[in-house]
């Protein structure tokens, strides 16, 4: 088999579509041209600060008009057609591309001054520089992560590793942010399976917090996590380089923790067994969780990775995947205490919710290629 192959292009109004071809892939080497003609990218977004907490809040007044849940033959992800000039001109394994009407960039630029980002003042704005790029799994209109096969996957992560490298290369990012939205319930407006990897201007405040955590426990805390999750029955899905586990404290009814066996800081310092073998495991474990009840499960799959500058020596590569499905038919909604003080209830003890996921698993099998 070949390797996976990217192919780079650009289109109608200059932004950056990189194609990533399976090892199995079945398509000719030679895409079509973006022939759009196409309006001028929106100016990039401004973020103002929130003088109590100290974070910003990028307002980005475009997205406003983006398209919700269209048919399948107006999807925006598709392969385009005379009836349909999508944002990917031609078929496809997986595509990448910038954001059309993106919450930070297009413009890029030097690293803010540390003092430009931690002083807290009132009326205080920056530019919202940085990228983002959406990642299409599949040319198919319906799906997630989990509906692809398992050597899709795996141009999935080889995609992921190579714009993490490249994101992280560019002025002024630091911190990239690969992750999936799926379902209505999340707020999601393409049933198209895709994800999204987020360029930051700054570290994220969950980031901040962690390495205030780590700062009083120590450099070694996900080794000393995994070793305490490894022992423990919350353990649900377990590899030769990686471990899935429900959190000891998980907030949400549904919550796993995918951690590495090895420091690594991002998906650029994958091997190339890690990613082979993560390929399975990260499909069993969305499915699993899709088996839980007879429709498919609303969540997030969020792929935290170490800032582009500091703390890559103690941060880990880390999945976690969030769901507000507490049932059936019912959803955990942020009210009162979570969402106006950040103080968390849990619905479903993390002891009931792996055993809840490992039946789940049961119910799977391996994904084949």
């Amino acid at each position: 088999m070949t390797p996976i192959v990217k192919r780079e292009y650009t289109l109608a109004d200059g932004r950056d579509l990189i194609y990533f071809d399976d090892v199995d892939t079945k398509l000719s080497p030679d895409r079509k041209p973006d022939a759009r003609i196409l309006d001028p990218r929106p100016a990039t977004a401004t973020m103002r600060q929130d003088p109590l907490t100290g974070e910003w809040i990028s307002i980005a007044a475009s997205r406003q008009n983006r398209v919700v849940l269209p048919p399948a033959d107006q999807d925006p992800l598709a392969p385009a057609s005379a009836g349909n000039p999508s944002e990917i001109p031609d078929v496809y394994d997986v595509a990448v591309f910038e954001n059309r009407s993106p919450s930070f960039g297009p413009e890029i630029a030097a690293a803010f001054e540390p003092s430009e980002l931690t002083s807290v003042g009132l009326g205080r704005t920056l530019p919202s520089v940085g990228r983002c790029e959406v990642v299409a799994f599949s040319p198919e209109h319906e799906g997630a992560f989990g509906s692809i096969s398992r050597s899709r996957a795996r141009t999935v992560i080889e995609a992921w590793a190579d714009r993490t490298a490249v994101l992280s290369a560019l002025p002024g990012v630091q911190q990239v942010f690969p992750f999936e939205n799926r379902g209505e319930a999340i707020g999601v407006t393409l049933l198209h399976p895709h994800g999204q990897i987020y360029a930051y201007p700054y570290v994220t405040p969950r980031t901040a917090r962690l390495r205030e955590s780590i700062e009083q426990f120590g450099p070694d805390l996900f080794e000393r996590i995994l070793e305490f999750e490894g022992e423990s029955e919350r353990v649900v899905l377990r590899g030769e380089h990686w471990t899935a586990f429900v959190p000891f404290a998980a907030r949400w009814p549904i919550e796993v923790h995918m951690l590495p066996h090895r420091h690594i800081p991002d998906f650029a310092a994958t091997n190339t067994e890690e990613r082979d073998e993560l390929a399975g495991l990260y499909l069993r474990l969305l499915r699993a969780i899709d088996a839980l009840y007879d429709t498919p499960t609303p969540y997030i799959a969020a792929w935290h990775q170490a800032p582009v500058n500091v703390g890559r020596d103690d941060i880990r590569l880390m999945l976690q995947v969030t769901s507000p499905r507490r049932g059936e038919n019912k959803l955990k909604f942020l009210a009162g205490s979570e969402a106006a003080m950040g103080a968390w209830i849990g619905d479903v003890t993390p002891e009931q919710s792996a055993a809840l996921i490992r039946d789940g698993l049961s119910r799977t099998e391996e994904p084949q290629a």
